[in-house]
């Protein structure tokens, strides 16, 4: 299979460094450029050096909006933003796939494949393999107008508040504006597992469970109707 020549353009350094090393890891996929200078991007592509672009939203001098007008269909693109109401206008200027920041690899691989699909209809499929790279051991959270890394083997729970979520880890509480769906699709299962509307756990750091309460260190969270025998099915099927 002929790879597709991919450019990432973020200007957050943080958020770039994730989508290089997707690209990296994705066998048809090949990284041909990458930068946080969006005027230096849209050089590359007007030149024909791209087939797909992962592409910010929002950054200065250039929003990636404006950027895909300028290169009227050289390449295709897929978006990648922290801010969702933005789906609606990407899907309007014919974008392959819109995601939302922080990102999972599972679905940045869908995006990819649906790229190859569009751009090159007579290569067969990608079929995902099933290897233990497939999930990275970490995510990228926004807070503060910055992108944090945090380690999965690092976290304890995740506690939604009403408008946010609080990401308690081993050393500190991460505030960041996420909503609990996403965040339980991000963090991969069974290794995390939503037991409550307002929490998810990581069953690697559950020290004891008492009727319904799971006890972390310290904490002590509730065990929800709604989840309460999911929850049990797992770990019995652990013993």
């Amino acid at each position: 299979m002929q790879k597709l020549r991919c450019i990432a353009v973020d200007d957050e350094l943080l958020a770039l460094d994730v989508i290089t090393d997707y690209i990296r890891k994705t066998p048809f996929l090949e990284l041909v450029y990458s930068t946080n200078q969006v005027l230096d991007a849209l050089q590359f592509v007007e030149s024909g050096g791209a087939d797909l672009v992962f592409l910010d939203i929002q950054m200065p001098q250039l929003n990636g909006l404006q950027f895909m007008k300028i290169i009227h269909g050289k390449a295709r693109v897929i978006l990648t933003t922290a801010y969702p109401q933005y789906a609606l206008d990407g899907y309007e200027h014919d974008v392959v796939d819109y995601l939302l920041k922080p990102i999972a690899y599972e679905r940045f691989y869908k995006a990819a494949q649906k790229a190859v699909t569009l751009i090159s209809p007579s290569q067969p499929m990608p079929v995902a393999e099933k290897t233990s790279t497939d999930i990275p051991n970490f995510i990228f959270v926004k807070t503060d107008n910055k992108m944090v890394k945090v380690q999965l083997s690092d976290i304890l729970f995740v506690e939604g508040l009403k408008d946010y979520i609080a990401i308690q880890t081993t050393t500190e509480k991460i505030i960041t504006l996420q909503n609990m769906k996403r965040m339980e699709k991000i963090l991969p299962a069974p290794r995390f597992m939503r037991v409550h509307k307002s929490y998810i756990v990581s069953l690697e750091k559950t020290d004891t469970i008492e009727r319904n309460r799971i006890f972390i260190g310290k904490e002590v969270i509730p065990i929800g109707d709604t989840y309460r025998d999911a929850f049990f099915q797992l770990i019995e099927g652990r013993e």
